[in-house]
């Protein structure tokens, strides 16, 4: 699995399933040959909607004209198959009539083989021409999925059987009447799960660590009770709509034996799936899971289901005598269709197995390296910078007493600004580690970090060749100095306030805004009020009555009065910078 990013930036982000209804633009290509959405439901038996064609003989090289019709539906598939052979690959093409809502597609390397929805628009009739090849069979007989919403499908839904003229009418086989499919059946729980034998009996996953289910409405709750074969897997957590955890051999989204608990109707459905690549959950049959159950109170979601610990033969079911990384995830539903989660998932620090010692274990939902990196910028940017640029600006008569061969004031600028620059440079790295290249999920958030550690270094190089105090481009340097620092730090404001949001960091609530917006406020009127000091301090003058003269006024006493004040102003601006950081970096460290 993986962190998503934001689409934001950032896990932003159209969901992708390999099915009709969850290819919203009907690029179905993948359900060619079964025809058979991978929702996890049971298609239903009596179909609403109906093929008709223009001609019920046809020959090599005429064009049919096909019509399905029937109450409003959202997607669908058509094919054309040999009737003698319906498992068979689908045969001649197809020709658009309204481009608008349907589309070709290649099936069975044949173009135009298959015809499907070109968006979820709710349609009532679609029609198109068929395509009769020089090499048709003599019977063909057409068929048609459709989806009426997510788990309200019809599968081959039988169309007119079309022959050539002069053959031998076609005789239906004489099918054999199977039954339909039918789901395991699922009770509901009457109380909350029990954490007391955690560490004992049960593996459990607990966030915050040690949490109560049965006091806690916000406890997330994971745990496994193994007997000789099986495993008892019970989940809760808060939810409006689905809760899922899953089996991963790493931390990346991808090949990983999944469960969902989906919210529907004041319905809970507990449905294996697996994980392909950064995509949608793919569903799978319910045959390997056994008492079911589930409860729904307080908009606190449980649900519990026993399976083999191993599953030889079954696709996509993990053998759970090894070890895995566990994810737990959560997120809207709707109709039974689960969204993408809105944050980064609970993810366990290590690799466990579950059918092995029982432990009681927490997790994250922000990696190491990703808290990190938000924890160096937050403090180089909110507070090392911060304070450099104000002593810079109004400390300099302040601190102006030699110290290791230079001015106070500048000594302490350049330690902050060097610390700055590192600790950016460092944080700067660890995304790139963490993901082992650049993140295209993450918004504009990483461009505006590039931008930012450019800056920096450009910074750094302009300062290395700062020009003498009365060289003549010494005032070109300090406007220039003064431009990419002022830019730098406006842009770093930008990149926490989008970081800030990404599912890998994703601090909680809506306070981190109002945090972040208070800091700068914080800021900028910190300046604000030196600023004015400093005017109000430069302008004290004595105007002399005979010669309307202006001079400056002595700053003996005045000085020393001011430059107490200025002291005072840093010391408070400090205590309240170190405040905001001290909020940030401890909801970080609580992720």
């Amino acid at each position: 699995m993986a962190v998503p990013g934001f689409t934001l930036g950032a896990f932003i982000l159209l969901l992708l399933v390999s099915s009709v209804a969850n290819y919203p633009n009907g690029k179905v290509t993948k359900s060619c040959r079964g025809m058979i959405p991978e929702h996890g439901h049971t298609p239903q038996s009596d179909p609403t909607c109906r093929i008709s064609v223009s001609q019920m003989t046809f020959r090599p090289g005429d064009q049919i004209k096909v019509a399905l019709s029937g109450p409003p539906f959202k997607g669908f598939l058509l094919e054309a198959r040999d009737a003698e052979n319906l498992s068979g690959p689908p045969i001649g093409s197809f020709t658009l009539i309204d481009s608008q809502v349907s589309q070709l597609l290649t099936c069975e390397d044949i173009q135009g083989s298959a015809v499907s929805h070109t968006s979820p628009s709710k349609k009532t009739e679609i029609k198109v021409y068929w395509n009769a090849p020089s090499s048709a069979p003599n019977h063909i007989k057409f068929l048609a999925t459709v989806v009426e919403k997510y788990k309200i499908y019809w599968v081959k839904i039988p169309g007119p059987i079309i022959s050539q003229p002069n053959v031998l009418p076609f005789t239906t086989p004489k099918a054999t009447i199977a039954s339909m499919p039918t789901l395991p059946p699922v009770s509901h729980l009457t109380k909350s799960f029990n954490a007391s034998d955690c560490g004992n009996k049960k593996f459990c996953i607990r966030h915050p660590l040690n949490c109560d289910p049965e006091k806690e409405l916000a406890c997330v709750f994971l745990s496994f009770t193994r007997d000789a074969k099986s495993v008892m897997v019970e989940m809760r957590g808060p939810s409006k709509g689905y809760l899922s955890f899953a089996f991963s051999h790493d931390r990346w989204m991808g090949d990983d034996d999944a469960y969902v608990c989906i919210l529907e109707d004041q319905t809970v459905h507990i449905q294996p799936s697996h994980l392909t690549g950064r995509s949608h959950p793919v569903m799978d049959s319910r045959d390997p899971l056994e008492d079911m159950a589930w409860r729904l109170a307080d908009g606190v979601l449980q649900c519990s289901f026993r399976r083999n610990i191993t599953l030889p033969g079954v696709k996509n079911r993990f053998d759970l005598n090894a070890s895995y990384y566990i994810f737990l995830a959560d997120g809207a539903a709707d109709d039974g269709r689960i969204h993408k989660h809105s944050r980064q998932p609970l993810i366990t620090y290590e690799k466990y197995n579950v059918t092995g010692y029982p432990e009681n274990i927490g997790g994250s939902h922000s990696l190491l390296l990703l808290k990190v990196h938000g924890a160096l910028m937050f403090v180089a940017w909110m507070t090392t910078v911060s304070i450099g640029v104000l002593i810079a600006r109004f400390f300099k008569p302040v601190w102006s007493k030699a110290l290791f061969g230079d001015a106070a004031w500048f000594q302490v600028h350049r330690m902050l600004m060097l610390t700055t620059s590192a600790l950016t440079f460092i944080a700067f790295l660890l995304p790139f580690i963490y993901r082992g290249g650049w993140n295209w999920h993450a918004g504009y958030h990483p461009y505006l970090g590039c931008i930012v550690m450019i800056l920096a270094v450009l910074q750094l190089l302009s300062a290395a060749f700062r020009p003498p105090l009365h060289d003549p481009r010494r005032q070109m340097f300090n406007w220039t100095h003064w431009s990419m620092g002022t830019a730098a730090r406006i842009i770093a404001v930008a990149a926490m306030f989008l970081g800030m949001d990404l599912p890998g960091l994703n601090l909680p609530g809506p306070w981190k805004t109002y945090a972040m917006i208070g800091f700068v406020a914080w800021h900028v009127g910190t300046e604000i009020v030196l600023e004015v000091h400093t005017y109000r301090l430069s302008r004290k003058v004595e105007i002399l009555d005979d010669d309307r003269i202006q001079i400056l006024q002595s700053f003996t006493a005045a000085e020393a009065e001011g430059y107490a004040f200025k002291k005072a102003v840093l010391a408070i601006y400090v205590f309240g910078n170190l405040t905001f950081l001290t909020m940030f970096l401890s909801a970080i460290n609580h992720l």
